[in-house]
């Protein structure tokens, strides 16, 4: 039921047998970005166990994003990865390269997941794309990524105070599955 993002910045090895999922870390270090390390470093990470890897973003800036992430999106795909395009502020479907990814990650600003987001989750799930949603840190916004229809989301929760924090979010899980949502955001 658990994994985790992992960055070129992170400085670790993934875990064994866990399943887990590649952040470039453009938005939180752009000057130290580049296309050719990001690829260097996913090389040496196992693909098996990866649900996806993201394209380069910008954050809060859906044409930016497009600009940057379009190069990379193929050559993620041919190093073996589930291409992932971040959805930013200023998200639209008809801007979105849908054909070149197969997993559509909600970014941006809280504004922006809790509203136009919604529309782009439903245009991702309309088109068989996997949705995850990132900075999901409390119950709350894990059950709003679910009603919307997101497959998997990730935050920073674990990070502070794991012992305590990782039984509190298997509840958060065991309660969602119990729960049948109608569904938020214009899918059906």
């Amino acid at each position: 039921m658990l994994g985790y993002m992992h960055t070129p910045q992170m400085w670790n090895e993934v875990l064994a047998d866990v399943t887990w999922a590649a952040d470039s870390g453009c938005f939180r270090a752009p000057a130290r970005y580049s296309d050719e390390g990001y690829l260097a470093w996913l090389a040496a990470r196992p693909r098996d166990r990866c649900l996806f890897a993201t394209a380069p973003d910008v954050v809060g800036d859906h044409r930016a994003t497009v600009d940057l992430s379009r190069p990379m999106l193929p050559r993620l795909r041919a190093a073996g990865y589930r291409p992932a395009f971040v959805a930013q502020d200023g998200w639209t479907e008809g801007g979105t390269p849908w054909g070149e990814f197969d997993v559509l990650f909600i970014g941006g600003s809280t504004g922006f997941k809790l509203g136009a987001g919604g529309k782009a989750i439903a245009a991702g799930r309309a088109r068989g794309k996997w949705i995850h949603m990132g900075r999901v840190n409390s119950f709350g916004r894990l059950r709003v990524a679910a009603a919307l229809g997101c497959d998997s989301a990730d935050g920073t929760f674990l990070k502070f105070a794991p012992d305590v924090n990782e039984p509190r979010l298997i509840r958060w899980l065991d309660k969602l599955a119990a729960v049948r949502f109608l569904p938020l955001g214009g899918h059906t």
